[in-house]
């Protein structure tokens, strides 16, 4: 056994100290209370920048796939063929041979530029965060040449509804004996979706494949194969395979690497948000090591009988480390699992909120989220846990060090 019943037992007596000690049992309430409240803020910010993560790049990546095949050069011929061996990868959820090009739409004097997206109406269908997001309109109508699907924000910029003509013009005109001619053709707006992210709402449009290949003239061509896999973060794994798959004359162009700047600013400001959080931890170690020494010194008397009575120096050391560490275990167990509760409701803490002050805390029209999300990473906690536990324990060895030294002689000839 590590502890003796006997050391544990000074030391439960010591974390109960007599009335002139309050001053140091005040040093030490505070202690654990800065361990408490630096663990679960670490715990809850980490939490909700995952959840906030999550919840973005899942709109993003809702829309565009987690990785794109392409041509190296000229139009994608033969796609069949490739879309069944990229399928047949091992954690590949779908993938789909779409057309993919710029244009300008032009409504009622107005115009913007949009992204022109031609999917076939059962894949435009299964993608969720665009069939569970009609406003207006319905993708059954999604058919023919002359359909097509339009976000909210770009349907209010150009005063039209469902039902209502667009025009897209297309930078790519066709070459005559008079110049190069733009390319205008009119399509019915269909179906009105808002997928929560203004740049896809405002500038995402999608027509029939058929009806995309005849717009931007490619015949049975297409632009990419879109894929969606089971687990985005894995895609440096599947890389070689999903390579391999797609054949030569073909690359990847992955998620990662088109939200690069965004992918990258997030990861900084979590790292930045931690390191701060951390010093809060540090502090209370600090004010551990405060508390500790000035135990020692009002002990003095104690340590000095305990070792006249034939108690050793690791005993001695032993004794204080237990009363020490005591504080940092107690806080980061009671923080923790605030932490934890917290973050299980905290929606629910917000609504509450909300009622109480009538402020509206986290708005949708500014976050684009409906609720307040937050994600629990295991391994996050775990290394909270075991920093806080590190910090609090290294704290305490110190001051139970010089308790362990303390002369005994010295120590009673002032008592």
């Amino acid at each position: 056994m590590i502890f003796a019943p006997v050391e544990w037992l000074i030391a439960a007596r010591y974390m109960r100290p007599r009335r002139q000690e309050g001053f140091v049992s005040l040093i030490a309430i505070f202690s654990c209370l800065g361990i408490i409240f630096g663990v679960m803020a670490l715990i809850i910010v980490m939490s909700v920048m995952n959840g906030f993560r999550a919840e973005l790049i899942g709109r993003i990546l809702g829309l565009n796939g987690h990785v794109s095949v392409l041509r190296d050069t000229g139009p994608f011929t033969g796609f069949d063929q490739i879309v069944k061996n990229v399928l047949a990868v091992d954690g590949v959820v779908s993938a789909t041979a779409l057309v993919e090009g710029q244009a300008l739409a032009t409504a009622n004097g107005r115009a913007s530029g949009v992204l022109v997206r031609g999917v076939l109406s059962a894949d435009i269908k299964a993608k969720a965060i665009i069939a569970e997001n009609i406003q207006s309109g319905s993708l059954d109508a999604f058919d023919g040449d002359n359909a097509i699907a339009i976000g909210s924000r770009l349907a209010r910029s150009l005063g039209i509804g469902v039902g209502d003509p667009i025009r897209l013009l297309s930078p790519e005109g066709t070459v005559t004996v008079f110049g190069t001619m733009p390319r205008v053709r009119a399509y019915k707006v269909v179906a009105i979706f808002e997928v929560g992210a203004s740049q896809y709402d405002g500038a995402y449009v999608y027509l029939p494949r058929a009806a995309a290949q005849i717009y931007f003239e490619l015949g049975e061509a297409i632009s990419q194969i879109e894929v969606f896999v089971a687990d985005p973060d894995r895609l440096v794994q599947m890389r070689p395979r999903l390579f391999a798959a797609a054949g030569p004359g073909t690359r990847l162009y992955d998620w990662q690497q088109a939200n690069a700047t965004f992918v990258g600013a997030l990861q900084v400001e979590r790292n930045v948000m931690f390191l701060i959080l951390t010093m809060i931890i540090l502090v209370a170690a600090f004010n551990i090591i405060s508390s500790m020494i000035m135990l020692v010194k009002n002990k003095s008397g104690d340590i000095a009988i305990l070792r006249t009575i034939g108690a050793t120096q690791g005993r001695v050391m032993r004794v204080f480390f237990i009363t020490g560490a005591s504080i940092g275990v107690f806080g980061t167990a009671v923080g923790t699992t605030a932490a934890l509760l917290f973050c299980a409701y905290i929606e629910e803490i917000r609504q509450f909120l909300q009622s109480l002050t009538g402020w509206t805390l986290f708005p949708a029209e500014i976050y684009f989220l409906a609720h307040m999300p937050a994600k629990v990473d295991s391994n996050e906690v775990l290394s909270v846990i075991l920093m806080a536990l590190g910090l609090s324990l290294a704290a305490t060895l110190y001051p139970s060090w010089r308790a362990a030294k303390l002369d005994p002689v010295e120590a009673l000839r002032y008592e």
